[in-house]
C-alpha cells in the first residue's frame, strides 16, 4: 500500500516513515503542502500533518478532496475539537492527535481502507471467488462454501476478510490484532488461535491457516481436486515429451 507523508517534522516523518516500512508500506514524504499537491506519484492513503510551513495543511485537506477520493487521516499536535471537525468536513477520513504510536496509525490507515476499498470491490465485481469453493461477499458480509451460507462470528468474519486479502502472504499476530481487534487490544492473543481455529473447522477443505511459530499466520486456497489433476498431467505430459526427445536424440 501507497502512503503519502506530509509531514514537516523530521525526526516524527523519519520514526512513522520507519515503522511504516517495517509494515511493508510505500511511503513517499514531503515536508510541504506545495510538495504534497504537485506531488504525481499514485498513492492510495494520504496521511496529513496541519502544521505545514507554507500553508495550513486544512487548505491542503480541502484542495485534496477536491481532486479525488482517496483516503485522508490528518495527523495533528492540534486536538482542538474545533480543528477535529473541521478537518472532517473537509473531507478527512480519520484524525489522529500527536503524540501518537505508529501501531495506532497503521491500525487506522487499515480500518480507513476497509471502510472504502471493500465497498467499492463489491460494488463493481461482486462476491470475491477464493478457488471454486470459497465466496466473500464483502458488501454483504457473507461467506458461501459451495454455495451454502456459513455462519461466521462478526470476527470469525473479519479475520477470514483480513486473511484474505493477501493470500500466501506471512501476517505477523501484531499485524492481525491490530487489523481485526484494534491498537488498543491489551487481551491475551490466544482469542486470534480460538477464531483461527473455528475457521479451519468451519472452512475445511477450501482454505488452509497455517501457524508460524514465532511469528504468525498464512493463509492459503486450497486447490480442489480437478485443479490439481489437471496440473498432474500437465507436469506428467511435459516430462514424457521431455523424455521421448531426449532417448530419440541419444
Amino acid at each position: 500500500m501507497r502512503v503519502l507523508l506530509v509531514e514537516d517534522d523530521e525526526p516524527v516523518a523519519q520514526s512513522l516513515r520507519r515503522g511504516l516500512l517495517r509494515y511493508g508500506f510505500e511511503v513517499a514524504w514531503v515536508s510541504t503542502g506545495g510538495a504534497a499537491l504537485s506531488h504525481t506519484e499514485p498513492y492510495d492513503v494520504v496521511l496529513l500533518d496541519l502544521g505545514l510551513p507554507d500553508t495550513d495543511g486544512l487548505d491542503v485537506c480541502r484542495a485534496l478532496r477536491e481532486r479525488g477520493d482517496v483516503p485522508i487521516i490528518v495527523i495533528s499536535a492540534r486536538s482542538d475539537e474545533t480543528d477535529r471537525v473541521v478537518g472532517l468536513e473537509l473531507g478527512a477520513d480519520d484524525y489522529v492527535s500527536k503524540p501518537f504510536g505508529v501501531r495506532e496509525v497503521i491500525a487506522r490507515i487499515r480500518a480507513v481502507m476497509r471502510r472504502v476499498q471493500p465497498r467499492d470491490r463489491a460494488a463493481e465485481a461482486g462476491p470475491d471467488r477464493y478457488g471454486t469453493r470459497l465466496t466473500i461477499d464483502r458488501k454483504a458480509a457473507r461467506v458461501r462454501l459451495d454455495g451454502e451460507e456459513i455462519a461466521l462470528a462478526p470476527k470469525e468474519y473479519d479475520l477470514l476478510a483480513f486473511l484474505t486479502e493477501e493470500p500466501g502472504a506471512l501476517m505477523s499476530r501484531e499485524q492481525i490484532m491490530e487489523a481485526v481487534w484494534d491498537a488498543n487490544w491489551f487481551g491475551p492473543t490466544k482469542t486470534l488461535d480460538v477464531h483461527v481455529a473455528a475457521l479451519r473447522r468451519k472452512l475445511t477443505g477450501a482454505i488452509a491457516i497455517e501457524a508460524v511459530r514465532g511469528v504468525g499466520f498464512r493463509l492459503e486456497i486450497v486447490k480442489d481436486e480437478l485443479v490439481k489433476d489437471a496440473e498432474h498431467d500437465r507436469n506428467g505430459k511435459g516430462e514424457d515429451e521431455g523424455g521421448d526427445e531426449g532417448s530419440g536424440a541419444s
